[in-house]
């Protein structure tokens, strides 16, 4: 039997935005597509390129960052480009990879982190944006919450989840069938002790002394989503020492990453990480693939537990 051919809808039929930094996260995110479409002709000044689809009820559109280039700045450009071509897409979601910081929470690689408000922040704050005086750096600004659909729906989530219904279980599974989104392609989930820095070449820990190896409760792989704050900036947080410190200044944050802060406040949106390192010396690309598949299975469940008609105006 003939495949069909893809549907092309129009600009104005899509409601979600979906952005990514990595090729990695855009080719996890494209097979969290139910359906996907036809492309269309877009602004000669518009440079994304974007693949068109269906999760569920909801239209979707994917933009990624071009090669090379991260950072808010970068975010920013994307999503105003996007709301521009899609003028009826009302919510966001920035979807991708994260580093973790484990003294906060018992976040482990392969975990998802949520963008949630808590305590004085919003649920994504700017570690790096402020203004130096002579005995202390002042943070300044604020950071918009997640849209309250996105709210609703996480609300929505976690009952399921005490009811022991983890949906994105399956669509994580059908990443597996590619070796390189593979959890067993991913190597150990070994935590180093904050003082102890990386040894050997940048792919890989084999020359880090296992003594080193922060002991930990055994988990087995399921994948655990934690809720909370988000630390975006500029700069990859490479350092424990100073990932901790950072992290207790603003109250405690699950992770880092290099893009939300750039959107916040002018693209409603919620932000999705899969952890890929602890935000510490021995950062490498090992989990970067299978992180990227965890965080694109959350955000699908969490669209399909979205209705359409809550956020599409009339």
């Amino acid at each position: 039997m003939d495949e069909q051919p893809a549907r092309r809808l129009r600009h104005e039929d899509y409601t979600i935005g979906w952005i990514c930094a990595l090729p990695m996260e855009l080719a996890a995110a494209q097979e969290m597509l139910d359906e996907e479409h036809q492309s269309l002709p877009q602004n000669a000044a518009d440079s994304n390129v974007y693949v068109l689809g269906r999760i569920g009820g909801h239209n979707v559109v994917i933009a990624c960052l071009p090669v090379g280039q991260m950072g808010t700045n970068a975010a920013a450009s994307v999503a105003a480009q996007m709301q521009l071509a899609f003028s009826s897409v009302r919510l966001g979601l920035i979807v991708g990879i994260g580093g973790g910081v484990p003294s906060t929470a018992d976040v482990r690689l392969g975990d998802v982190v949520v963008s949630q408000p808590f305590k004085d922040h919003g649920g994504v704050v700017q570690y790096d944006f402020g203004k130096t005086t002579p005995d202390k750096f002042e943070r300044t600004g604020s950071l918009n919450s997640p849209p309250q659909v996105f709210l609703k729906a996480i609300a929505s989530l976690k009952a399921n989840n005490l009811r022991e219904r983890v949906g994105f279980l399956h669509s994580l599974s059908k990443l597996a069938q590619y070796r390189r989104f593979a959890r067993d392609n991913a190597g150990p989930d070994d935590l180093y002790h904050v003082t102890y820095n990386h040894e050997g070449g940048p792919d890989d820990c084999q020359k880090c002394r296992k003594e080193y190896v922060v002991r930990r409760q055994p988990r087995g792989e399921d994948v655990v989503v934690h809720y909370g704050t988000i630390a975006s900036g500029n700069q990859v947080m490479r350092d424990a020492k100073e990932r901790d410190k950072v992290s207790t200044k603003l109250g405690g944050v699950l992770c880092f990453e290099m893009e939300a802060a750039g959107l916040m406040n002018s693209f409603p949106c919620l932000v999705v990480r899969g952890i890929c390192d602890y935000s510490d010396t021995h950062k490498n690309k090992s989990w970067q693939p299978y992180a990227a598949g965890t965080a694109a299975a959350y955000a699908k469940e969490l669209l399909l537990v979205v209705p359409p008609a809550k956020f599409i105006s009339s």
